[in-house]
């Protein structure tokens, strides 16, 4: 693990519902500016983990630190973008984007006054390519624009943090790999912090500076059977090769062996690690077993 403090530190965190873990004793230390991918099988926890960095729930156990504070509860700095568009369809494209300015700004910041909230408005649909849209209503755009959309309406508010849960899952996949170089292009732009769930393996791998696996296959020290309470945790922590705006990367050698190892490292039931072998080969990661977890 990096000697630096991580902009945002997830230590021994712990999430369980009714007695049921379903996210168990989770470390990770992300750097400013990073592009962290999440992929895991279904229900072990992917969008748990979100709502806890967003501050939509709490962990049962363990600290959640954006810039060395506790986070809280849902605000501003850690937007959020959903599979379904988030938009309001009695309002025009520009109202959408600009929606979150009029309505009360940003923390810390002078009040703004309808021009420069109309100016900065123009300039995100700019930004996300949607300039002669702007007079539209959310109905006569198709399933890319509008996410493009939902995507300008939370970096407009300058977020430390964008959380997309899904944003692509359902468009088609010729729009789904044009989102994809957007929003590659769009990152490299803004410098933001993004987390990015997917079921798409080769889509997380395309897009993530860092890419997660998350997964309830594993075993430890606690041994097997109803009596042990295990939850997901961080089996594979991988730093793809680098992004670049091309889909070509996808037909490397390179790119489809780290989609084979994925696949077995997380998705595999019958490829259990030792919680002590996890491939975490990011340099920034970190492991706190416990001792009934490592013997």
């Amino acid at each position: 693990m990096s000697s630096q403090p991580g902009f945002l530190h997830i230590i021994d965190v712990y999430k369980a519902y009714n007695g049921k873990v379903i996210l168990d004793n989770i470390d990770l230390q992300v750097s400013r500016g990073e592009f962290c991918t999440v992929v895991g099988p279904s229900g072990c926890g992917k969008s748990t983990l979100l709502r806890l960095i967003i501050g939509a729930e709490v962990p049962t156990a363990g600290r959640i630190l954006l810039e060395q504070q506790s986070v809280g509860p849902p605000d501003i700095h850690r937007g959020i973008v959903f599979q379904k568009y988030s938009l309001f369809p009695h309002l025009t494209v520009l109202d959408n984007i600009s929606l979150g300015l009029r309505l009360g700004g940003r923390p810390g910041s002078k009040e703004m006054s309808g021009k420069e909230i109309y100016e900065e408005a123009t300039a995100m649909l700019e930004k996300i390519r949607l300039a002669e849209h702007g007079n539209k209503y959310p109905h006569e755009l198709s399933g890319g624009m509008q996410q493009r959309v939902a995507i300008g309406q939370s970096l407009i508010m300058k977020p430390k943090i964008l959380v997309m849960d899904e944003p692509f899952g359902a468009l088609d996949p010729n729009t789904r790999e044009n989102m994809q170089l957007f929003l590659v292009e769009l990152w490299e732009q803004e410098k933001m912090t993004v987390f990015f769930v997917t079921h798409d393996l080769e889509e997380a791998a395309f897009l993530g500076t860092r890419l997660l696996v998350l997964s309830q296959y594993y075993v430890d020290d606690r041994g097997n059977g109803r009596q042990v309470n295990r939850g997901a945790k961080i089996t594979a922590d991988y730093q793809p090769p680098a992004t670049v705006s091309s889909k070509a990367v996808k037909q490397t050698r390179e790119f489809n062996e780290l989609i084979a190892c994925i696949r077995r490292e997380g998705f595999d039931p019958d490829f259990l690690q030792h919680a002590e072998e996890f491939n975490l080969k990011h340099p920034d990661s970190f492991q706190t077993l416990t001792r009934e977890e490592s013997g």
